[in-house]
């Protein structure tokens, strides 16, 4: 008796279309509608972390996050994610890295095991993507990112998909180097917007159509008075913005407001946990906008704030599309999980 196990690799997963942005911001939006829909199920995070939540910004967490998505990915998984912001600068490798393990739809055994950290990057980028293209005004053309990491690179891809007339982009990270190397390297995957470095969270923020905030601050850093009419917040890292930035929202919209509140990492959860946010505010989950249950943006002028804490189902279905093409393509290592052992006792 065996117990066939796939193993992939990132190269491996590159090579089964892991970079495809079009195609991951389609998954996404179909994860979106199955939430909605609530063909899934999804327990909340279990966050390994070495104190409070504020800890993580310093010492980092590990993320636990099962799930089983419905519709025609009918497959249960999990992701288990690491983060620790001292990788970088200490041990010259990512702050984050991930493992995915799919498992079977009938037997529950488990069917792959995979490096998860792109997969995680991407579905990340699609989840704002999917966000932007509900969200955004239509004729975008200016775009700030705060924070020059992985996330905010993946995150231009997913904008430029949905953004059809995006022009400009402006970076802005507290290492002037790492800012430089971003544009240096994002350059041929963009190679017709204008990428430009700018000294302040404040300058990426003030006239642009799009900001992102992708950072692993410990303390706001975007004020409510930076922010103009018509814009887009995409709010991915902690706790990045100020109260008053959520307050000053047209509509806020979440991922999934139950998961928000149980993460508890987020300003809005933040500002929900002491007291400062009634949760009517919240006008829509993504998914009930993706389904046309409820509205995006209506009104140019509005400003509308989106946050998100992610969810493993987005991880499990995109790693499911990488299963079935490495399969196709006879790519990855098959495993066998008993060693052919049938002695269970």
């Amino acid at each position: 008796m065996k117990a066939p196990l796939l193993f992939l690799n990132q190269k491996e997963i590159k090579k089964c279309g892991g970079l495809d942005m079009k195609k991951t911001i389609e998954i996404v939006e179909e994860v979106f509608s199955i939430h909605q829909k609530k063909d899934y199920v999804l327990p909340n995070k279990t966050v390994l972390r070495w104190g409070e939540v504020e800890t993580e910004a310093t010492t980092g967490r590990i993320n636990g996050m099962p799930g089983y998505i419905g519709g025609p990915y009918n497959l249960s998984g999990i992701k288990w994610i690491s983060s620790n912001p001292n990788n970088p600068r200490n041990y010259n490798l990512p702050r984050a890295a991930g493992t995915i393990i799919l498992n079977d739809s009938d037997n529950y055994l488990p069917i792959a095991v995979m490096d998860g950290t792109l997969i995680s990057s991407m579905r990340t980028a699609a989840t704002n993507g999917v966000a932007a293209k509900y969200l955004a005004n239509k004729n975008s053309k200016t775009v700030g990112l705060i924070g020059a990491g992985v996330l905010n690179r993946t995150i231009l891809l997913a904008l430029n998909q949905v953004l059809p007339h995006l022009e400009e982009v402006k970076v802005y990270d507290l290492s002037y180097e790492r800012s430089n190397k971003f544009i240096k390297e994002m350059k041929s995957y963009v190679p017709l917007i204008n990428l430009k470095v700018v000294d302040s969270a404040k300058e990426a923020v003030v006239n642009s159509d799009v900001f992102v905030t992708a950072t692993v601050t410990k303390e706001p850093i975007v004020k409510a008075e930076w922010v103009g009419k018509g814009s887009l917040c995409l709010h991915v890292g902690g706790h990045e913005c100020e109260f008053g930035v959520i307050n000053k929202a047209d509509k806020v919209i979440v991922d999934d407001w139950d998961k928000i509140k149980s993460r508890g990492n987020k300003s809005l959860g933040f500002m929900y946990a002491s007291g400062e946010f009634d949760e009517s505010k919240i006008q829509a989950q993504l998914g009930e906008i993706v389904n046309k249950v409820k509205q995006g943006r209506e009104i140019e002028s509005d400003f509308i704030y989106f946050t998100s804490t992610g969810m493993g189902i987005q991880d499990i279905a995109v790693a499911k599309e990488i299963y079935n093409t490495a399969i196709e393509k006879n790519l990855g290592v098959e495993l066998d999980l008993w060693g052919g052992d049938t002695t269970f006792i």
